[in-house]
C-alpha cells in the first residue's frame, strides 16, 4: 500500500519540475491546500441532501400549491394483465402486427390499446408538483453558490488579470473563502451523484453522470495541485445559467408561459455567451498558453487542460441541444419542452374514456394518437 500512495502521489506528476509535497505544508505564515481536506465535502454532501429534502418539503411544495400546482400524477392504466405481461416483459412499443394481435385477443380497438401503453408509460412519470419542487431546489443552490462565487471573486486580481492565477505558482496560499468555496461546489457535486440515482430521469441522464464524474475529478484535481485560482473561475462560469434554466423550468411548470419564454432566452443567451465565448477564449487561453508562458507544462498540467476540454465538449453538446430548443420554440411559437433537462408529457391531455370493444372501430390510425399529433402508434411520449 505504501508503495502505491508513493507511486500516486509522485511529485514529478503533481508538480512543477523543483517543487515537493514539503515545501506546499502548512506553516504559521500560510495555508495550502491539502488532499485530506477533500474528505470534508463527504459529511457536507450529506448535510446538504437532508437541508434539500426539507426545504422541498416546507418551502419548495408550499409555494408549488400556492401556485395551484397539483400533485396530481398522470392517469393510472387500468389493470390487465396480458398488456401488463407485454410491456413489462416483451416491448413497452407494440409494432403494428401486435397491436392487431392483442385486439382480437383482448376484443379491444387498437387506439385503446395504443392508448392503454400510452398511460401504462405515463404512470411511472413524477408529478409536476415533484419537478417543481426539484427545479426550485436547484434553482436556490444554483443563485447562492453563483452569487458567493461572484461576491468572493470580485475582491481577487486574477478575476481582472488571468495571469495571477500563474504567479508565484504553486507557492499560492488558501484563503478561507476560497477553500470554503471549493469544499461547497465539490459537496454538491457529490449529492448530485448520489440523488441522480432517485431524482427524475432525464433523457441525458449518461452526459450528465459523465459530467459529474468530470466535474468531482476536476475539482478535487485542481485543489490537490493548487490550480485552485483558474478552477474559482470555471466554477462561476458554469454555474452563471443554472439558475436561470431551474427558473424557466418552475415557470412552465407554474404554466407562466411567456415567463418562461423570456427566462428560456436569458438562459440560451449566458450559457452559449460563457460555454462557447468567455470559457474558450478567458479560461482556457490563461489555462493553455499564459500558464505555459509562467509555469510551464508538466504532466498534472495536461490531465488538467485534457479535463477542460472534455468540460468544453459537453458545452458544445449542450448548446446544440439549446439551439435545436430554440428552432423548435421559433416554429410552435413557445418554449415548451427541453430536450436537456425532462421533455413535458403530454398524458395530461390524453383521453380519459376507457378501452372499448372494437366491433364497429376502425384498427388502423393515421400515425398519431393522443391529442398531441405527432406520436406514433403505441409509442410513450418522451419524458427525462
Amino acid at each position: 500500500m505504501a508503495g502505491i500512495l508513493a507511486w500516486f502521489w509522485n511529485e514529478r506528476f503533481w508538480l512543477p519540475h523543483n517543487v515537493t509535497w514539503a515545501d506546499l505544508k502548512n506553516t504559521e505564515e500560510a495555508t495550502f491546500p491539502q488532499a485530506e481536506d477533500l474528505y470534508l465535502a463527504f459529511p457536507l454532501a450529506f448535510c446538504i441532501f437532508m437541508v434539500r429534502l426539507i426545504f422541498e418539503r416546507f418551502v419548495a411544495k408550499p409555494c408549488a400549491i400556492a401556485l395551484n400546482i397539483q400533485a396530481n400524477g398522470p392517469q393510472i392504466a387500468q389493470p390487465n394483465a396480458i398488456l401488463e405481461k407485454v410491456f413489462t416483459a416483451i416491448t413497452k412499443h407494440p409494432d403494428e402486427k401486435r397491436l392487431e394481435g392483442l385486439s382480437k385477443q383482448l376484443d379491444w380497438d387498437v387506439r385503446s390499446i395504443q392508448r392503454w401503453f400510452r398511460q401504462r408509460c405515463n404512470q411511472e412519470k413524477p408529478s409536476t408538483l415533484r419537478k417543481f419542487c426539484e427545479s426550485m431546489w436547484r434553482f436556490s443552490f444554483s443563485l447562492y453558490v453563483f452569487t458567493y462565487g461572484v461576491r468572493f471573486l470580485k475582491k481577487t486580481p486574477w478575476l481582472w488579470n488571468t495571469r495571477h492565477c500563474w504567479y508565484n505558482y504553486p507557492y499560492q496560499p488558501l484563503t478561507t473563502d476560497l477553500h470554503y468555496y471549493y469544499i461547497l461546489e465539490l459537496s454538491f457535486y457529490w449529492s448530485l451523484m448520489f440523488s441522480q440515482f432517485t431524482d427524475i430521469k432525464r433523457k441525458d441522464f449518461g452526459i450528465m453522470f459523465l459530467h459529474h464524474l468530470v466535474a468531482i475529478f476536476l475539482i478535487s484535481f485542481s485543489y490537490v495541485n493548487n490550480m485552485a485560482r483558474v478552477g474559482t473561475l470555471v466554477l462561476c462560469l458554469h454555474d452563471s445559467a443554472d439558475a436561470l434554466l431551474e427558473a424557466a423550468k418552475m415557470a412552465n411548470y407554474a404554466k407562466f408561459q411567456k415567463i418562461c419564454d423570456l427566462l428560456f432566452v436569458m438562459f440560451a443567451m449566458v450559457f452559449i455567451t460563457t460555454r462557447l465565448g468567455i470559457f474558450p477564449l478567458w479560461v482556457l487561453n490563461t489555462t493553455l498558453f499564459e500558464s505555459w508562458e509562467i509555469v510551464g507544462p508538466y504532466p498534472s498540467w495536461w490531465v488538467f487542460n485534457l479535463l477542460l476540454l472534455l468540460i468544453q465538449g459537453l458545452n458544445c453538446f449542450w448548446s446544440y441541444l439549446i439551439v435545436k430548443i430554440a428552432c423548435k420554440a421559433i416554429s410552435k411559437g413557445k418554449v415548451s419542452k427541453d430536450d436537456r433537462s425532462d421533455i413535458e408529457s403530454s398524458s395530461d391531455e390524453e383521453d380519459s374514456e376507457p378501452p372499448g370493444k372494437n366491433p364497429h372501430t376502425s384498427t388502423t390510425t393515421n400515425g398519431t394518437s393522443g391529442t398531441n399529433g405527432y406520436l406514433l402508434p403505441g409509442s410513450c411520449s418522451v419524458d427525462d
